[in-house]
């Protein structure tokens, strides 16, 4: 009895010697539990080991394995050959250049996430000797779901706004900039909101909500967006508020 195969068409793209990216198509051997990913390493291992692509923990934790599959955002190592009919074809993460075959080009992203400032900027200093800067479950709480973003830039990548203008914050980035802002600890979100009221901010993004389909943690980054809409109307209309006392 013949093996059973799987057809992967890989766009593949060397820059030191192609003018643009070409596919190419390669049959691996098929069982019902293999990952995108492990075809992947299936063809560089026995059939091109010059495919490159990125790779860490094969437990969708890491969030390097973000590639399109047919058409799609998602992370290699947590899509299965099964759901696909005998053929799959990836491709590099839409709207990021790319570096290699399916390896892009992360700076973009890496200036948007170091200036939403990722990390807690206290409210107030406190010594090692005063102890920890507590919060309670309820606190966690606000912005627990948002905590849990791997950064596999597949929100970016499924987002038409990011792809027509990439100067656009983004989801991904202002679902953690969300995240800080609503942890109890930090002081830091007035500098973070005049990134959300910015040009590029919020409320460039029209709505789609695609990222948060996409999103493997369940981060749901438009939600995200949306509350920070909120947020940013809000703050611009309390600036004309005539504050108690003024005269009449």
């Amino acid at each position: 009895m013949a093996e059973a195969t799987f057809i992967i068409e890989i766009m593949r793209y060397r820059p030191e010697q192609d003018q643009q990216p070409w596919l190419q198509s390669f049959a691996v051997p098929y069982i019902d539990d293999m990952s995108v990913l492990q075809g992947l390493q299936y063809i560089r291992d026995y059939l091109d080991g010059t495919l490159a692509f990125r790779w860490s923990c094969r437990q969708a934790i890491c969030g390097s394995c973000g590639m399109m599959v047919d058409g799609a955002p998602r992370l290699a190592c947590k899509t299965f050959l099964r759901d696909y009919p005998g053929k799959a074809r990836i491709e590099a993460l839409h709207y990021f250049p790319i570096e290699r075959d399916l390896v892009v080009v992360l700076d973009d992203f890496m200036a948007k996430l170091d200036s939403i400032q990722p990390y807690i900027i206290p409210r107030h200093d406190k010594s090692l000797a005063e102890g920890e800067h507590l919060q309670t479950p309820a606190q966690m709480e606000r912005y627990s779901q948002f905590s849990d973003c791997i950064n596999c830039l597949l929100c970016y990548a499924a987002c038409p706004q990011y792809g027509i203008d990439s100067q656009f914050l983004g989801p991904g980035a202002i679902a953690l900039l969300h995240r800080y802002n609503m942890d109890s600890r930090d002081g830091g979100s007035a500098s973070r909101m005049e990134l959300l009221a910015a040009q590029e901010g919020v409320f460039n993004c029209t709505a789609v909500g695609y990222c948060s389909e996409v999103c493997p943690k369940a981060v749901d980054p438009a939600n995200a967006v949306n509350l920070n809409k909120t947020q940013v109307a809000k703050d611009y209309f309390l600036r004309f508020a005539r504050p108690k006392g003024a005269c009449k």
